[in-house]
């Protein structure tokens, strides 16, 4: 069932970021997924992947100001023209790499306004990104981040992004589960996978509590792999961890899945 996807902005960063392509393929991948397109032509992206054989499996958005600690504007009331305005350069990037997901950040709560109002923000945001994507087959995920990596984050809990992707209410909307933070934040994982069900558009991993490969610490990724195949879920498992050391040398647990 399983089938990984490498991040290419956490792995194989002893690489310059062109190069990291060829280097997930001769790892044995057969897709890739990264935070962010935009700092490089989609034609340049989109040449790798052909070039490697890869498929894009999800992107995000665009976040705001990230080095001034933005983390996207999806909920930010104010911010809705912004967010808007991103999405024919987030479809023409999609095409291009024949990526059907991305991934809208919601963005650190702003506290000149109520969360009534964030939540009813990303609401409106996310059904307008997704009836603009829904003609090309593009999907819109909302991804819960742990507070203790990024504090203040509109969107923490995966029950609470269950509820929004219900209350939106479109078909290409669906929840983007990282392990990681659901094990922080909500724990219990067995049975939260088994309330999300085919709510889950996107699987990320890596170990609890440190970020690294998914052969260590609190979470047991064979079991949980097992358990996403019998939710329904059989697309790309995206790997974002940070590797302990040279990515290549800690892909041994890879070989045994």
């Amino acid at each position: 069932m399983s089938k990984f996807a490498a991040n290419l902005t956490m792995l194989f960063t002893e690489l310059p970021f062109l190069e990291r392509f060829a280097a997930a393929r001769e790892a044995g991948f057969e897709a890739v997924e990264f935070l962010f397109p935009y700092e490089w032509p989609a034609a340049e992206l989109a040449r790798q992947l052909q070039q490697y054989g890869l498929t894009q499996a999800l992107f995000n958005m665009p976040p705001g100001d990230w080095a001034a600690g933005e983390r996207g504007m999806a909920a930010i009331p104010g911010r809705e023209a912004e967010f808007r305005a991103h999405l024919p350069t987030v479809r023409d990037y999609a095409l291009a790499l024949g990526c059907r997901k991305v991934h809208a950040m919601s963005g650190i709560v702003d506290p000149a306004h109520t969360l009534a109002a964030h939540r009813q923000t990303v609401i409106d945001n996310i059904r307008f990104a997704a009836d603009f994507l829904a003609k090309d087959g593009i999907r819109v995920l909302l991804e819960p981040l742990n507070d203790r990596d990024v504090p203040g984050y509109f969107l923490a809990h995966q029950l609470d992004a269950l509820a929004l992707v219900q209350e939106i209410d479109r078909p290409n909307v669906a929840v983007q589960l990282d392990l990681y933070h659901a094990q922080i934040m909500d724990g219990d994982l067995t049975r939260l996978i088994g309330k999300l069900g085919p709510a889950i558009g996107h699987v990320q991993i890596a170990s609890v509590p440190d970020r690294h490969e998914p052969d260590e610490g609190e979470i047991a990724y064979p079991h949980l792999f097992k358990v996403l195949e019998q939710a329904g879920y059989h697309d790309w498992i995206g790997c974002e961890y940070n590797p302990r050391g040279n990515t290549r040398q800690g892909l041994a647990w890879l070989a045994q899945q």
